[in-house]
Protein backbone atom coordinates (compact mmCIF):
# COMPACT_ATOMS: atom_id res chain seq x y z
CA UNK A 1 0.00 0.00 0.00
CA UNK A 2 1.44 3.19 -1.27
CA UNK A 3 1.53 6.25 1.98
CA UNK A 4 -0.95 8.06 -0.21
CA UNK A 5 -3.27 5.25 0.53
CA UNK A 6 -2.68 4.53 4.51
CA UNK A 7 -2.90 8.38 5.14
CA UNK A 8 -6.33 8.62 3.85
CA UNK A 9 -6.82 5.23 5.47
CA UNK A 10 -5.98 6.96 8.66
CA UNK A 11 -8.10 10.13 7.85
CA UNK A 12 -11.37 8.46 6.92
CA UNK A 13 -11.07 6.73 10.51
CA UNK A 14 -9.85 9.35 12.09
CA UNK A 15 -13.14 11.06 11.01
CA UNK A 16 -15.01 8.65 13.99
CA UNK A 17 -14.72 11.16 16.73
CA UNK A 18 -17.80 10.63 17.74
CA UNK A 19 -18.33 6.85 18.37
CA UNK A 20 -21.11 6.19 16.00
CA UNK A 21 -21.49 5.78 12.44
CA UNK A 22 -24.54 4.05 10.35
CA UNK A 23 -23.68 1.09 8.57
CA UNK A 24 -24.96 0.00 5.45
CA UNK A 25 -25.99 -2.27 2.63
CA UNK A 26 -28.47 -3.52 0.55
CA UNK A 27 -30.49 -6.41 1.65
CA UNK A 28 -31.38 -9.31 -0.81
CA UNK A 29 -34.56 -7.92 -1.94
CA UNK A 30 -32.06 -4.40 -3.38
CA UNK A 31 -33.42 -2.33 -0.39
CA UNK A 32 -31.55 -0.56 1.48
CA UNK A 33 -30.51 -1.35 5.22
CA UNK A 34 -28.79 0.21 8.32
CA UNK A 35 -28.31 0.30 11.57
CA UNK A 36 -26.55 2.87 14.03
CA UNK A 37 -23.00 1.22 15.28
CA UNK A 38 -20.48 2.19 17.87
CA UNK A 39 -18.02 -0.84 18.06
CA UNK A 40 -16.28 -0.11 15.17
CA UNK A 41 -12.41 0.32 15.25
CA UNK A 42 -9.72 0.07 12.34
CA UNK A 43 -8.02 -3.03 12.02
CA UNK A 44 -5.04 -3.01 9.71
CA UNK A 45 -3.30 -0.70 7.33
CA UNK A 46 -2.13 -3.34 4.56
CA UNK A 47 -4.68 -3.96 3.63
CA UNK A 48 -7.08 -1.49 5.00
CA UNK A 49 -9.26 -2.92 7.06
CA UNK A 50 -11.47 -2.43 9.49
CA UNK A 51 -14.39 -4.07 11.51
CA UNK A 52 -17.62 -3.28 13.16
CA UNK A 53 -19.33 -5.49 15.36
CA UNK A 54 -23.33 -6.25 14.87
CA UNK A 55 -25.46 -8.78 17.47
CA UNK A 56 -26.49 -11.68 16.17
CA UNK A 57 -30.28 -11.26 17.08
CA UNK A 58 -30.05 -8.19 15.09
CA UNK A 59 -31.63 -8.31 11.46
CA UNK A 60 -29.09 -6.80 9.62
CA UNK A 61 -26.90 -9.37 10.97
CA UNK A 62 -28.36 -11.62 8.34
CA UNK A 63 -28.62 -9.10 5.94
CA UNK A 64 -24.67 -8.07 6.18
CA UNK A 65 -23.81 -11.32 6.26
CA UNK A 66 -25.48 -12.12 2.98
CA UNK A 67 -23.72 -8.84 1.25
CA UNK A 68 -20.72 -8.36 -0.75
CA UNK A 69 -20.28 -4.71 0.32
CA UNK A 70 -21.38 -2.17 3.05
CA UNK A 71 -20.60 1.31 3.89
CA UNK A 72 -19.88 3.52 6.86
CA UNK A 73 -21.40 7.03 7.57
CA UNK A 74 -19.78 8.37 10.39
CA UNK A 75 -21.67 11.36 12.41
CA UNK A 76 -21.47 14.22 13.74
CA UNK A 77 -22.47 14.78 17.14
CA UNK A 78 -25.74 17.12 15.55
CA UNK A 79 -26.70 13.60 14.05
CA UNK A 80 -28.32 11.98 17.57
CA UNK A 81 -31.49 11.89 15.73
CA UNK A 82 -30.28 9.81 13.27
CA UNK A 83 -28.38 7.48 15.66
CA UNK A 84 -31.16 6.54 17.66
CA UNK A 85 -33.94 6.10 14.26
CA UNK A 86 -31.52 3.27 12.96
CA UNK A 87 -30.48 2.29 16.41
CA UNK A 88 -34.27 0.77 16.64
CA UNK A 89 -35.46 -1.94 14.73
CA UNK A 90 -38.43 -0.41 12.76
CA UNK A 91 -39.18 0.00 9.21
CA UNK A 92 -38.90 3.04 7.19
CA UNK A 93 -35.29 3.97 9.00
CA UNK A 94 -34.54 5.71 5.44
CA UNK A 95 -37.86 7.42 4.81
CA UNK A 96 -36.78 11.05 4.57
CA UNK A 97 -32.65 10.27 5.03
CA UNK A 98 -30.70 12.10 2.24
CA UNK A 99 -28.80 9.04 0.62
CA UNK A 100 -26.37 9.01 -2.13
CA UNK A 101 -25.08 5.50 -3.65
CA UNK A 102 -21.71 4.60 -4.45
CA UNK A 103 -20.86 2.56 -7.41
CA UNK A 104 -21.63 -0.55 -5.59
CA UNK A 105 -25.44 0.69 -4.94
CA UNK A 106 -24.81 1.22 -1.48
CA UNK A 107 -26.61 3.66 0.06
CA UNK A 108 -24.76 6.42 2.26
CA UNK A 109 -25.96 9.03 4.78
CA UNK A 110 -25.76 12.86 3.64
CA UNK A 111 -24.27 14.76 5.57
CA UNK A 112 -21.80 13.19 7.45
CA UNK A 113 -18.40 13.11 8.76
CA UNK A 114 -17.23 10.55 6.75
CA UNK A 115 -18.29 7.88 3.86
CA UNK A 116 -16.34 4.73 4.16
CA UNK A 117 -17.25 1.94 1.26
CA UNK A 118 -15.52 -1.39 2.18
CA UNK A 119 -15.66 -5.16 0.58
CA UNK A 120 -16.56 -7.49 3.35
CA UNK A 121 -13.34 -9.44 3.83
CA UNK A 122 -14.57 -11.91 6.54
CA UNK A 123 -17.16 -12.46 9.35
CA UNK A 124 -16.30 -14.25 12.67
CA UNK A 125 -17.91 -15.01 15.25
CA UNK A 126 -17.55 -13.54 18.62
CA UNK A 127 -20.05 -14.49 21.93
CA UNK A 128 -23.37 -13.06 21.24
CA UNK A 129 -21.65 -10.82 18.15
CA UNK A 130 -20.39 -11.28 15.00
CA UNK A 131 -17.56 -9.02 13.56
CA UNK A 132 -17.68 -8.39 10.28
CA UNK A 133 -14.69 -7.55 8.70
CA UNK A 134 -14.14 -4.96 6.05
CA UNK A 135 -11.36 -4.22 3.01
CA UNK A 136 -11.87 -0.26 2.53
CA UNK A 137 -12.14 0.14 -1.08
CA UNK A 138 -13.48 4.07 -1.49
CA UNK A 139 -14.42 7.41 1.28
CA UNK A 140 -14.39 10.39 1.62
CA UNK A 141 -13.60 12.88 5.02
CA UNK A 142 -15.70 15.73 5.70
CA UNK A 143 -14.15 18.88 7.73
Amino acid sequence: MDSNSIQRFKTLLGSFGTGVAIVTTRAGNGMPAGMTASSISSVSLDPPLLSVCVDNQADFNEILSGAEFFGLSILGENQEDLSRRFSEPTPGRFDGVLIQEDVHGIPLIVPALAQIVCQKWNAVPAGDHTIFLGRVLDGTAHE
